[in-house]
């Protein structure tokens, strides 16, 4: 009796192990070790410069410690950042950089791999191929991974409908990332791949496009049709300043505070979710998943590293509900309030004062310029009544922005050689571009109706 009650536990326990994702997280880290299930990589992506966009570089910096700390090689871990935060003049600790109000350095040591003109897209899309010959300049470091390998790439920055910025060159549109990595799954050297991305509209960087089988699992800081926000903003330097992004400060700071070895994507996802709903305010976003969702099975630590009490970024008896985010601006407004806190700080009468005015008018100024142009578009081309129909139209879940990527090209090619080359906040109306391509609308058409609208 003793022996069969014995046997009925043993197969209880067997099942709880193969038929739960813990207790397949369980019986893989028994049977492999940390180093037989491959060589772990990472390609961290700052997509942005300039002072105002110190939380990009700020949020990819604090990636670097946690990856570089969970045992990841710097060899392994390949950097695009612009670099002009650090050492910049109104920066009131140079050399250092943070990632919240009272955080740790998170600057030092970070690997410099592509920084100024070489943090370009095809830098990026070379590196992630492994296509040395593809670099121009750099540190000549890409992802030389085999088929047993894991592969984890974030991405940090502004993004648009269809499309993320870079520093130097042209943006990424989405059907040439999504070609990249459809070809990196064609060679057959990586087992897995998880991509974070963090940008406005990043959910339309994957939604209707990615296709299932790659093994790569994906989470955007939002839905195809809205914003990301930034978050921990304070005064640095010579203004307003964020020190971070919501999504990016939420998945970065679970991964500091939990067990990586226990915790998985798909209980990260969850958590980071909750925290970027932002209590279900508008000022917050819903992040989403892509790919092969089976992934999120996977356990922190097989892309991540672990970590423990003596490496973490923060202390891990740090209570959740400690990590509440603090104000959180529109991504796209950062640029505005840290210009408006720069005139309002400004002396009367000074001419720092008068400069400051004189920038934030141009700003405000830029913006309206581009909203009344591509309203006057749509007008031209449908009518004042359903102009502004057209260009605002989303379309429905798991459908692709648009039917034909190089008309979207073109439009916007179109647009700012007539009208002047889209801002981050510009890049918002690429949508009521994509439309106009899905309505039939032609080169000659939209040229025509940019002339107009921009004389």
């Amino acid at each position: 009796m003793v022996q069969k009650n014995g046997v009925v536990s043993f197969l209880v326990v067997l099942i709880v192990i193969v038929f739960t994702a813990e207790g397949r997280n369980l019986l893989e880290s028994i049977v492999e070790d940390d180093n037989s299930i491959g060589t772990k990589w990472a390609v961290l992506v700052a997509g942005s410069n300039e002072w105002d966009n110190y939380r990009h570089q700020s949020d990819v910096c604090h990636a670097y410690q946690l990856l570089k700390k969970g045992g990841l090689k710097d060899e392994n871990i390949i950097v695009f950042m612009y670099d002009d935060i650090a050492y910049n003049k109104n920066n009131p600790r140079p050399g250092v950089i943070i990632n919240s109000p009272h955080g740790h350095d998170v600057y030092k040591g970070v690997p410099k791999d592509y920084t100024g003109k070489d943090c370009n897209a095809d830098n990026f899309f070379a590196v992630i191929l492994g296509n040395k010959t593809a670099l121009t300049g750099g540190s000549g470091k890409v992802v030389e991974n085999g088929p047993n390998d894991y592969i984890f790439i974030y991405y940090a920055d502004h993004g648009a409908p269809g499309l993320i910025g870079m520093p130097s060159g042209d943006a990424v549109y989405a059907d040439d990332l999504i070609k990249v990595l459809i070809k990196k799954h064609t060679f057959g050297t990586y087992s897995k791949l998880v991509f974070y991305m963090e940008a406005c509209e990043s959910g339309s960087m994957f939604d209707g496009l990615l296709p299932k089988g790659l093994n790569i699992y994906v989470t955007t800081a939002s839905k195809p049709d809205e914003g990301s926000w930034a978050t921990y903003c304070i005064s640095l330097g010579d203004g307003f300043q964020c020190l971070g992004d919501l999504y990016s400060v939420s998945w970065l700071e679970d991964s500091d505070l939990h067990d990586r070895q226990v915790e998985t994507l798909e209980k990260q996802y969850q958590l980071v979710r909750k925290r970027t709903l932002n209590n279900g305010t508008i000022e917050g976003s819903h992040v989403m998943q892509y790919g092969d969702l089976h992934i999120s099975e996977d356990p922190l630590f097989r892309y991540m590293g672990s970590n423990s009490a003596k490496n973490s970024y923060y202390n891990t008896s740090t209570n959740d509900d400690s990590l509440l985010p603090s104000r959180t601006v529109n991504q796209r407004d950062v640029h505005l309030m840290h210009l408006w806190s720069k005139f309002r700080s400004a002396p009367e009468g000074s001419a720092r004062k008068t400069e400051a005015q004189r920038q934030l008018r141009e700003a405000i100024s830029q913006r309206e310029h581009v909203d009344n142009s591509v309203r006057h578009i749509g007008e031209v081309l449908f009518g004042v009544e359903k102009g502004p129909e057209v260009l605002k139209t989303v379309r429905p879940a798991g459908q692709p922005l648009v039917d034909d990527w190089d008309c979207l090209k073109s439009f916007v090619k179109i647009f700012e050689s007539q009208c002047g080359k889209l801002t981050p906040y510009g890049r918002k109306h690429v949508r009521g571009f994509a439309n106009l391509c899905n309505a039939g609308i032609q080169g000659e058409q939209m040229a025509a109706a940019a002339k107009q609208a921009c004389p």
